[in-house]
């Protein structure tokens, strides 16, 4: 699913969006309704925050890894070692960063079931964003809320 959307508005406000880019065939625009057109997946989360302690929460939204495999990173999937230098770049709003491989979320390696979420406690997040949640990390410090990029990028080959 390749898009190119305006963030649109509502009676309530603006809808968050997100860029999608960096080395894929088809980058996008996305808000969190055009992020239901994928399979959504839900996921009761505790982990522990160092403002707030521990927190638990269910959220749902599509996997990380379909949405960015519909955009068609730049590499040969029928080679499985070629995948291995894709890092993805997610930022937030507030200036929070994360850093994953590809091979983390690739269902031939460590297909860890990280969202792209549009709920969390059943509330939508059109107007926040949506988040990037890792149910598998017990320290919620690469759960990244209102994500504004995301970027792919695979220039990475080998240690200087």
């Amino acid at each position: 699913m390749s898009q190119s959307l305006a963030a649109t508005g509502t009676a309530a406000g603006p809808v968050a969006e997100l860029a999608l880019g960096g080395d894929l065939t088809c980058p996008a625009r996305l808000t969190v309704p055009d992020l239901l057109a994928w399979p959504q997946h839900e996921a009761d989360v505790s982990f522990e925050c160092s403002t707030s302690g521990v927190q638990h929460h269910r959220f749902t939204g599509p996997l990380l890894h379909d949405v960015l495999a519909d955009a068609r990173p730049f590499f040969d999937p029928g080679r499985r070692k070629d995948r291995l230098r894709f890092l993805i770049a997610v930022s937030g709003a507030d200036g929070h960063h994360a850093l994953l491989s590809w091979a983390e979320i690739d269902p031939d390696f460590g297909q860890a079931p990280v969202l792209l979420a549009v709920t969390i406690d059943d509330t939508p997040l059109d107007r926040a964003g949506p988040q990037l949640v890792l149910p598998q990390d017990r320290c919620g410090a690469r759960h990244i809320s209102g994500i504004t990029a995301i970027r792919v990028d695979g220039g990475y080959t080998a240690w200087a």
